[in-house]
Parts: C-alpha cells; structure tokens; sequence
C-alpha cells in the first residue's frame, strides 16, 4: 500500500508542507481528548507507521520518538473533560485538531483530516476516511495524539487509581463500569456522556 499517495498528490501540485492531523479520545466515558498534527519533509517515509490502534503500545512508545525527531514540525493540543461537556465531544475534537494545527511552524500549506471534513479549519484541506491508514502523515499524527492522552490517563491514575485508568484509558470497560458503580464518577468524568454509571 501506498501510504504516501495523499501526500505526493499535494508534493506535486509544489506544496512542501503538508500537515496530517487526527486526535485520540473521542469514544472514552473519562479524560481529555487530544490532537496531533505534524509536517514531515517531502518523501520521508517511516515504516511501521499505521493506524495508533492497530499498534501495540510497545510499538507506538518506539515510533513515537522517531516521529518527533523525524518531522519539520508538530503540535499537540489537549481540550479537557470541561470544554467537551460544554461543547460536546464532536466540537472539542474539532477543536483540539485546530489548535494542534496552530502550533505548526511554519503554518501547512494543505491539511489532511482523518475522518470528515474540520468545518473549524481555515486552511486547504483533504477529508480521507480511515486515514490513519491510509496517509502515513496521518497515522504519524495518530501515534503521537494516542501516546500523549494515554500518558495523561497514566498521571490521572495515580490520582485516582481506583477507576483503573492505566490499564482502560478511561473507555467503557467491564471493569471501569464496575469502578463507576462502586465509587461513582470522578473529577475527569464527561458528565455529557450517559452511561447508567455516570447518571445524576
């Protein structure tokens, strides 16, 4: 597969710096959601780069600095449990891809968005479906989005270790529910979010 092809499309109409964004934390019942974006130079490929969920940790932990070192630029943004109760978790996903994007320097040229078309982004941009898999740009931004948010639910475990944040990632487990049962929802429980457990 060539991971490359969205990105050599934008190289070849004379754009250098194209940006691949995605973010980690939509789906979780606990935590922040967190975007990614990054800009490698032009035909940098790293192999073993994919989609952060079909990776496992271990492999993500190695990439993850590879990527870092590796890129002309990247930016991570964190949109707390507050904002995505008070926007919802569509919008902060949005949003935390807009900041990511941002902090770029220099600014992209031309974005590619995992998913659906960012209606908050005022630059080019290329929606491609399943593009974590698709664009290694991309599945570079998924990496680095999921080994951020997955180290902040290790530090919100040590706050609250009886939810067992470090092992679920704050996603609707047989046992987070039954922790939510138990003890009830926590400071970094999305209140917008409506399982049994988390009700009144």
């Amino acid at each position: 597969m060539n991971k490359l092809k969205f990105e050599r499309t934008l190289w070849g109409q004379g754009l250098t710096h194209v940006a691949g964004v995605d973010e980690a934390g939509r789906g979780p019942l606990a935590g922040p959601v967190v975007a990614a974006a990054v800009v490698f130079p032009r035909e940098f490929f790293l192999p073993g780069v994919d989609d952060s969920k079909k990776l496992s940790h271990e492999r993500r932990e190695q990439l993850y600095p590879q990527i870092l070192a590796s890129c002309l630029t990247y930016g991570v943004s964190i949109v707390p449990v507050e904002e995505i109760d008070r926007i919802n978790i569509y919008q902060a996903a949005m949003l935390a891809m807009r900041q990511a994007l941002a902090q770029l320097s220099p600014a992209p040229q031309h974005v590619l968005v995992d998913g659906r078309q960012n209606r908050m982004l005022d630059l080019p941009q290329t929606a491609i479906v399943k593009g974590d898999s698709l664009s290694f740009t991309i599945g570079a931004a998924s990496i680095i989005a999921k080994v951020e948010r997955d180290r902040l639910m290790l530090d919100y475990h040590r706050v609250f270790p009886q939810y067992g944040f470090d092992k679920h990632k704050g996603y609707a487990t047989r046992s987070h529910l039954a922790a939510l049962q138990q003890f009830g929802p926590c400071a970094i429980h999305r209140r917008s979010f409506h399982p049994k457990a988390l009700a009144g």
